[in-house]
């Protein structure tokens, strides 16, 4: 069987690749603003079909999506058999297949892609695909489907869902009918598997009070919307930033990385949330959350991905021990340069930990090593693993005592609770308030597990963010030469001073972290470390940002 040439040409040319842009497939993707992306969706179509073929015809997913960027934005991504993102050795086919310039190109580089993968083209292609809110979603989704079209794929729309609720379909088709069966691959299918585990984890503990949440304007407000009934009065859930029909709003003063970013309450809370509060905040695509509470005296305090970490390691590794499995199971925490150093100090002494560079593949590659493997990234995108091995000794265990009996069923579970394809932060957020419900915590009790060393996180536009290269899972700079030495220079004149620099995966713009023992020095030390950047890439004097003089 061979590639439908006159189709594919015929399609292709509906979809011109714009002069002058060099596309990436980077830690999430492709993305850029939405209306340049017509030609990457249609290649994706294709490639997604000609990856479903490579694996004798399990389902791939495709998902449209920016997450946390600004509304104009848009991207796709891959999704791989068991929910799990794209095999890193495909984003450079991706990539090239992005940025051929004429209908031959791409039939001649697809020819010689299929014969060097060796891809049977007679086998059957199956791909499953969704968006999210953006106005530009749906012409993305029209060129998917053309792609889709051309290389002859099996393909269904999920329409507008979280990106989790996506990759969690995507593993259940996968799995039907074997001994890893995942769940029904329906949006309702996700939505009852969570909301029964959670009943069941919590049983009669104390309900907390209401929660609020910030959808950021986005999807996942359909989400908290659909789970809110089933958890009966086990918990209420008051959504906030629901405008998902309003222009211009998504992820705008809101959402889990202005929360993180910004270090403050979002604005449109303020007369919301009350002292002693806590609320949580979904970015655009219900992936990322981020928690935090308003002190008695109305103070804002953020509870990021390393706090759900520690809540959450804390709670497993006790769990372990009370069913009797302490040496049988193993815990361990998964990090990236941004973890807080006091968040790694508090895991250290209580399981074993890695740092790894960021970018969740390399977070979710990470946990696979162990029985039990939990990463969440600083930003609040995070998920805890639970290995084959694990899940058959948790479904065979014989508990010696009633109280080993009672730990093994809260972990059962857990594992039904945790969405473990993706980071998601519905199935997150649940498991945040079962745990909070079990120990008995107010979001204050939480935050003092430990303290937070003060950290700030930069962006600063350069003309080029890929000549930056990093190494020692991108916590030094190998290139611009002579960089890394500066900031070496800059962080010692800083008590517990610690900083970073790093390109981003999803935007243009390169990231800057900072720690030190004090805000001011924090302060101080992100911007001067910002200026440096700036400056080494021959920024314009008269746009250097102000706060970086």
């Amino acid at each position: 069987m061979a590639l439908n040439v006159p189709l594919l040409s015929e399609l292709y040319d509906k979809h011109p690749k714009p002069a002058h842009i060099t596309f990436q497939y980077g830690t999430a993707g492709f993305r850029t603003l939405g209306d340049q992306l017509d030609s990457v969706l249609f290649r994706m179509g294709v490639l997604a079909g000609l990856r479903s073929k490579k694996l004798d015809g399990k389902t791939i997913g495709v998902m449209v999506t920016a997450s946390h960027n600004p509304e104009a934005d848009n991207g796709v991504k891959l999704v791989d058999p068991r929910g799990e993102m794209l095999e890193t050795s495909w984003e450079s086919h991706a990539t090239a297949l992005a940025n051929v310039n004429t209908a031959t190109e791409f039939v001649d580089a697809l020819d010689a892609f299929v014969k060097a993968v060796k891809i049977d083209l007679s086998k059957p292609a199956r791909v499953v695909y969704a968006r999210d809110t953006r106005p530009s979603g749906p012409a993305l989704v029209a060129a998917l489907e053309d792609g889709l079209k051309a290389i002859g794929a099996e393909a269904h729309d999920e329409g507008v869902q979280t990106t989790p609720i996506l990759h969690y379909i995507v593993r259940c088709l996968n799995t039907k009918g074997t001994k890893d069966e995942y769940g029904e691959p329906t949006p309702d299918g996700y939505y009852n598997k969570l909301a029964t585990a959670y009943k069941k984890l919590v049983g009669t503990k104390t309900t907390l009070q209401p929660l609020v949440v910030d959808c950021a304007n986005g999807v996942g407000f359909f989400a908290i919307e659909k789970i809110a009934p089933l958890l009966d009065s086990h918990i209420k859930l008051v959504p906030q930033n629901v405008a998902v029909d309003t222009l211009g709003v998504l992820n705008h003063a809101c959402g889990a990385d202005f929360v993180k970013t910004q270090q403050k309450l979002p604005p449109s809370l303020a007369s919301v949330l009350k002292p002693g509060e806590r609320a949580c905040s979904l970015d655009g695509d219900a992936d990322r959350l981020m928690y935090y509470y308003l002190d008695e005296r109305g103070q804002f305090h953020m509870l990021d991905g390393d706090k759900i970490a520690a809540l959450v390691t804390a709670f497993i590794s006790d769990l372990v021990k009370g069913s009797g499995l302490e040496g049988k199971i193993e815990v361990g925490v998964v990090q990236t340069a941004y973890a807080n150093g006091s968040s790694t100090k508090y895991m250290e002494d209580r399981v074993p930990v890695r740092c790894v560079p960021t970018g969740v593949k390399h977070l979710h590659h990470a946990a696979e090593h162990f029985s039990v493997g939990v990463y969440f990234e600083a930003n609040g995108h995070g998920t805890v693993l639970f290995s084959p091995s694990c899940l058959e000794t948790l479904r065979t265990h014989e508990p010696s005592t009633p109280a080993h009996a009672t730990s093994l069923k809260h972990l059962l579970s857990l594992t039904e609770l945790i969405n473990q394809a993706v980071g998601d932060a519905v199935s997150d957020m649940l498991l945040v308030e079962a745990v909070l419900a079990h120990r008995s915590y107010s979001g204050e009790q939480w935050d003092s597990l430990y303290a937070d060393l003060p950290n700030r996180l930069v962006k600063v536009s350069v003309p080029n963010r890929n000549v930056f290269k990093t190494e020692d899972a991108e916590r030094r700079l190998v290139s611009p030469p002579g960089l890394q030495t500066k900031l070496d220079e800059l962080v010692r004149k800083y008590e517990g001073g610690r900083t970073f620099v790093r390109p981003s995966g999803t935007e243009d713009v390169v990231r800057v972290y900072a720690e030190a023992r004090s805000r001011g020095h924090v302060d101080e030390l992100a911007f001067k470390v910002a200026g440096i950047v700036y400056d080494s890439q021959n920024g314009d004097p008269a746009k250097r940002p102000r706060e970086f003089l």
